[in-house]
């Protein structure tokens, strides 16, 4: 087993965050990620014969595995991240649960020593990560899913896209299922990846005892308790959640056999031996987000992560829905209508969950069915609410593509590392420069020429084409930073046009969206957020805990701990708002953006022209 300092040959690094992940935090920094613990401590020390109620929260991003300790309020006490390995080959992305698993046990003995807690004190536990999957045998051990057979290698990461044709295959199906995921599977979804492995893998899928969502499989790692969680079996596995509409537990939350599967799809697909033994493989039964499992933390898993045996630990969510839970209610006071009788409030917010890529996480009390947008899932982030999730596969990845592969990019590092400054901040300072030397009459116009669709890595939401490319339109020879900074500004205003088209498309099919709240690496870009509100025309929200995966992941254990009756009191309990940025009122603004929102619209239909013109040449 190599450490994650020992990186093999084949190792690749798919961003230059710290902290990448499918919709999770993305720290903008141009260079590698370190290959030592990162902490951070914000403890605040205080005297009190009470003991603390501390929440660990843990989140396993592409790139890194994070903990971070919470006090009663929300506040966090102290993180640390630790990297893991990764290997990327085209379109083949994969990684390794034992590795994974040694990070997890780093970062959180690390974050307990720098937060000066003992792992005693831990009230409980909570995961979250991406939604990449896990392949392990009848003893818990790694199954490979490479091509390589490497045994270690037995994840397939959430933004691997091997199974694109498999999931063409099964969107030919038509099956009543594919409505509550905008009518068709991505090839970033389970299905298509476990179609891929039966093809291909024959050994491997034959020796794999368990299918799990990477999430499911650290919680049952912890615990030793198999129940799969509704977030990750309803968003990324076809399982109908609201199955269990009559079933909605109490005070008392508990598992559920597993009732939500549709057994005629898996046989149709060709994946019908995965209904065997009351679906053992992929999840004989299933919880709300927060339930308790098991007994809690197994001897072994406490030993190794340095925590107490029995220490509660909740029912997993995906790193992006975690993300959601950390910040949906993170409103100012007087701004909340929610009370008990009306629940209604938290239905108009949407949640930019802002990283390698974006999730745009939004909840109704009714289900809206939306082509092209995933859900509508029932209980699947918010139990007790439809959950619509739109998303953008490469928003960090994608700048930082366009920074790191422009030949200005390594004098704009240095440049940046000697004044003690991200990048980001100093191309953001570039490009006020040039609105002032140029009399710009305001930062927006100056890619006037320039336009960017960000589609680099297929469309998610809402056009759901995996195989839509990026443009860019209004390339010149200029290699300057200066250049450089323009191109940056358009991919940033592509991005939110990108949002922009999944809000509107969304309130068009029965959404009343009027707020967008925003966390991840970055939301902590000011730039980036004040062009998503003057592009988007709402008020954008950033929670006063900037670490909302964390929080999330967190609060899943607080619940399982009993110390809040549901997750939506933990999170109106946990949850604070902090910046509120309102879009511009210049109407000139507005109407630049229109424009160029056109064009990004127009980019999309050029391509689909494009393709029938060169399908035709190659017929």
């Amino acid at each position: 087993m190599l450490s994650p300092r020992e990186k093999p040959s084949s190792w690749s690094t798919l961003s230059s965050s710290s902290s990448p992940r499918r919709g999770g935090d993305y720290s903008p920094l141009l260079s590698r990620p370190s290959t030592s613990l990162e902490m951070t401590n914000t403890t605040t020390t205080t005297t009190s014969s009470l003991a603390p109620t501390i929440y660990l929260g843990i989140d396993v991003g592409t790139g890194s595995a994070r903990a971070g300790l919470f006090d009663e309020e929300g506040k966090l006490l102290g993180s640390a991240s630790s990297p893991i390995q990764i290997w990327k080959e085209g379109d083949f992305i994969e990684q390794s649960s034992t590795d994974i698993w040694h990070a997890i046990c780093a970062a959180v003995k690390s974050a307990c020593s720098l937060a000066n807690v003992d792992g005693k004190e831990v009230s409980s536990v909570g995961f979250a990560a991406t939604c990449s999957l896990v392949a392990v045998d009848a003893d818990g051990s790694p199954v490979t899913v490479s091509l390589s057979g490497d045994s270690r290698r037995n994840i397939i990461v959430w933004m691997d896209h091997r199974a694109v044709k498999q999931a063409e295959r099964i969107n030919s199906n038509n099956s009543p299922v594919l409505q509550y995921c905008g009518g068709a599977l991505s090839p970033e979804m389970q299905p298509p990846k476990l179609l891929w492995v039966k093809e291909n893998l024959q050994e491997s899928w034959s020796m794999t005892f368990r299918w799990m969502d990477l999430s499911d499989w650290l919680s049952y790692r912890a615990t030793g308790d198999d129940t799969r969680s509704l977030c990750t079996t309803v968003c990324k596995w076809t399982y109908l959640a609201h199955a269990h509409m009559q079933q909605i537990p109490d005070t008392d939350s508990r598992d559920m056999e597993a009732c939500g599967w549709d057994d005629d799809f898996w046989e149709e697909i060709g994946l019908g031996d995965l209904v065997d033994g009351h679906h053992a493989k992929i999840g004989r039964s299933v919880a709300f987000p927060g339930h308790s499992l098991g007994s809690g933390l197994t001897a072994t898993a406490a030993k190794e992560l340095g925590l107490e045996v029995g220490t509660p630990v909740g029912t997993s969510l995906i790193d992006a829905h975690a993300g959601g839970v950390g910040v949906m209610e993170s409103v100012p006071v007087s701004d909340s209508k929610a009370t008990e009788d009306d629940k209604e409030a938290i239905c108009h917010r949407m949640v930019l969950v802002c990283g390698t890529s974006t999730c745009h996480m939004a909840v109704s009390q009714t289900k809206v069915f939306i082509p092209g947008v995933w859900g509508p899932f029932w209980s699947a982030m918010v139990p007790e609410y439809w959950l619509t999730e739109g998303g953008q596969s490469a928003t960090g990845a994608l700048l930082d593509y366009i920074i790191n592969n422009h030949v200005a990019a390594p004098h704009l590092a240095n440049r940046a590392a000697s004044q003690g400054v991200s990048v980001f901040e100093l191309l953001n300072k570039i490009l006020e420069s040039m609105m002032h030397d140029l009399n710009t009459p305001f930062l927006a116009a100056l890619t006037e020429d320039l336009h960017v669709l960000p589609d680099f890595h297929g469309n998610r939401s809402p056009i759901a084409d995996p195989k839509a490319k990026g443009m860019i339109s209004g390339l010149t020879l200029d290699t300057s930073e200066k250049q450089l900074a323009l191109q940056y500004l358009a991919a940033v205003q592509g991005i939110a046009y990108g949002t922009r088209h999944i809000v509107e498309h969304c309130n068009s099919h029965g959404h009343h969206i009027n707020t967008l709240l925003a966390c991840g690496g970055l939301a902590k870009n000011p730039l980036y957020i004040q062009e998503h509100a003057n592009i988007i025309g709402c008020p954008i929200i950033l929670p006063k805990e900037s670490e909302s995966v964390l929080l999330g992941a967190a609060i899943l254990g607080s619940v399982a701990a009993k110390k809040y009756s549901s997750l939506h009191d933990a999170m109106k309990a946990l949850n604070a708002a902090g910046q509120v940025i309102h879009p511009t009122t210049d109407p000139k603004v507005k109407r630049y953006h229109d424009a160029k929102y056109q064009i990004f619209r127009e980019l999309y239909e050029q391509q689909l022209s494009h393709r029938s013109i060169m399908r035709e040449a190659m017929a």
